[in-house]
């Protein structure tokens, strides 16, 4: 199965599934073991369970470790619940502490502590010390420091001890610079021990003014500080200054990949974990959830128009034109609310430019009010003939879409001040608000200028 390889991105899966019903588990064995472990994840996390089962048990045992530090939570653990003990507990203890700590999270408490106490003394205290940082922060994210080189030692001395290694960790673009006592003092770059002279101490060409960020840090201060400054690595530290660990850009990249998920899951009231083959009965269970959330607003906007029956009975063409009014504000404030959401996601929005950027989404939403209104009245007009309802939609989607522009910024804000995720629940919350308002002013003006 040589093509397998070949087709990464295109039909890969196929090939798999291919195989499997044409029971070449020689050459797909083969193919497999050809892949990079995140290639091999996507295939798993692209089979339903039993497929998924009968691959896993094709991939080489060296190599579980890595593949299930690539899965998704859920994916993930369709397989470890199938794995037989001694080869979890041989698979943690290949894995690296930050994914292991992740693994462990899904995992039954007396598994889990199987596996721990099964650990070599080094690796089980390394677990411990990203176990004791909250989930989110640089702490879970750092993987162990690796490479630190004191401050008081020469250059020659450096190259020497780097000789010793096998191999650099991977994104190795500086060594980290520690005092007798571990406190971090900075960087030494690659590119310096290489060009520096030998008997140069590495205090004397070190990088010093250079960033850090607490073990206690979010995830969203360290994504911001990888953006801004362009880094490959940054020191993680504790109380003191203590050198913790390091972060590297392929850490940052997962987390970016991670939160773009997150915010499309959200908006669907989904969790990025999800799997894409779980069983009905949970993924039915996940989604009714949100689906009873969705009618509740569904239901308070119906009684909104049931309150104007008598209106909607005289004048069918207001049944007609409703959607137009609350389509129209519910568009303008997504854009304003996806907007505010990424500002509040970047550091963009304080309580000083606040008011700015809502007079401004106030005059965007006038603007395009007026302008568009003059359409949907126009064509109101030419469609049923009456001045009197070109008249009030006109009216209707200019207040609509101010409030949406008014919804769209001051509901991300109060979610975000609640502690609730913006992307989860803002969508829902808008939707509700500018429907509401659309068939009130809509009908609300019907009622009391045309009956």
């Amino acid at each position: 199965m040589e093509s397998v390889v070949e087709s990464i991105g295109s039909g890969l899966v196929e090939l798999v599934l291919l195989d499997l019903e044409l029971g070449n588990s020689h050459e797909l064995r083969t193919a497999l073991a050809e892949l990079h472990a995140p290639e091999v994840a996507n295939i798993l996390e692209s089979l339903p369970p039993e497929q998924r089962k009968n691959v896993w048990g094709l991939i080489d045992t060296a190599a579980h470790a890595e593949v299930l530090g690539f899965m998704r939570d859920e994916a993930r653990s369709t397989i470890i619940g199938e794995m037989p003990e001694e080869q979890l507990v041989a698979a943690a203890g290949e894995m690296d502490a930050e994914d292991l700590a992740e693994v462990l999270e899904t995992l039954p408490v007396d598994i889990g502590d199987v596996i721990v106490d099964q650990l070599e003394k080094e690796h089980r205290q390394r677990l411990e010390v990203v176990r004791s940082f909250v989930e989110g922060t640089a702490g879970r994210l750092m993987g162990d420091q690796g490479l630190g080189v004191r401050d008081d030692v020469s250059i020659a001395v450096v190259l020497r001890w780097l000789r010793r290694h096998s191999e650099l960790p991977t994104h190795t673009d500086a060594l980290m610079v520690v005092d007798g006592e571990n406190r971090y003092l900075g960087k030494l770059d690659i590119a310096t021990v290489l060009t520096a002279q030998p008997e140069t101490l590495v205090r004397e060409v070190m990088r010093k003014d250079v960033d850090k960020v607490s073990a206690d840090a979010s995830e969203h201060d360290v994504l911001n500080l990888f953006e801004r400054r362009d880094l490959i690595s940054v020191a993680v530290v504790g109380e003191g200054d203590a050198l913790l660990g390091r972060i590297c850009i392929d850490d940052v990249v997962d987390l970016i990949r991670e939160q773009a998920e997150h915010s499309v899951m959200k908006r669907a009231g989904l969790n990025e974990e999800e799997d894409l083959f779980a069983p009905v009965m949970p993924s039915a269970k996940r989604r009714g959830v949100w689906l009873g959330i969705n009618l509740v607003t569904v239901f308070l906007a119906a009684w909104v128009i049931g309150q104007f029956e008598e209106v909607l009975e005289k004048f069918v063409a207001l049944a007609v034109l409703m959607p137009v009014v609350a389509s129209m504000g519910g568009i303008a404030g997504s854009q304003t609310l996806t907007l505010t959401i990424r500002g509040l996601a970047l550091d963009q929005i304080a309580k000083s430019n606040v008011r700015w950027l809502t007079l401004k989404e106030i005059g965007v939403g006038i603007l395009n009010g007026l302008v568009w209104s003059l359409v949907v009245a126009l064509v109101a007009f030419l469609w049923f003939e009456d001045a009197g309802i070109a008249l009030i939609i006109a009216v209707a989607m200019v207040l609509n879409l101010l409030a949406a522009a008014i919804s769209g910024v001051s509901i991300p804000l109060l979610l975000n001040r609640l502690g609730i995720d913006p992307a989860l629940s803002g969508a829902v919350v808008l939707t509700t608000v500018t429907d509401i308002i659309g068939f009130l002013s809509f009908l609300g003006l019907a009622t009391v200028f045309l009956l």
